[in-house]
């Protein structure tokens, strides 16, 4: 039997007042504009319309929206101390040896440097090895190529914290 019901989570979500919503919605990426627009698309039949709307609002945010979602994210090996979300994201680094937790420190230095934000990319699922990788591969890219990767490395991170917000049951 196919059902087309609201999951629970999603429909949670739907119902939490504005204020709850946009708070929530902070939580997962730290643009004002972002969330506004995500709240006052509710209710979303489905959490795949719930990700279409994430990725055009998006797609739409001005370079000081951006700037504003780039700066709740830590820097890629310096979660922030307490934060499970920025913990659980940057495990590749955890483990990673000391040497390559100190290049990636002169990295993220050098990237911020060149582009005046944190290096920001979708850090899950990834090792350190390849986060290094990517800040060498994408230090030397002009700023507006470089504005146009943070904004889809953004999409993929809103996309995994709002799948941990609206699949959670409780």
């Amino acid at each position: 039997m196919t059902t087309t019901s609201t999951p629970p989570g999603l429909a949670r979500f739907n119902h939490l007042e504005e204020r709850e919503a946009l708070a929530a919605l902070h939580e997962a990426c730290a643009s004002t504009e972002w969330a506004r627009r995500l709240a006052a698309g509710r209710p979303y039949a489905t959490t795949d319309a719930l990700y279409a709307a994430s990725d055009a609002a998006m797609a739409e945010l001005t370079t000081a929206d951006l700037e504003e979602a780039m700066a709740g994210h830590p820097p890629i090996g310096r979660p922030k101390p307490g934060d499970p979300t920025s913990a659980r994201e940057q495990a590749g680094m955890a483990g990673a040896a000391e040497g390559l937790k100190a290049e990636m420190l002169e990295l993220n230095l050098a990237y911020q440097e060149k582009f005046g934000h944190v290096f920001l990319i979708c850090a899950t699922g990834r090792t350190g090895e390849q986060m290094r990788d990517a800040v060498k591969e994408r230090i030397g890219n002009a700023p507006e190529q470089e504005r146009e990767i943070v904004r889809t490395e953004l999409g993929k991170i809103n996309r995994i914290r709002l799948a941990r917000l609206v699949e959670e049951d409780a």
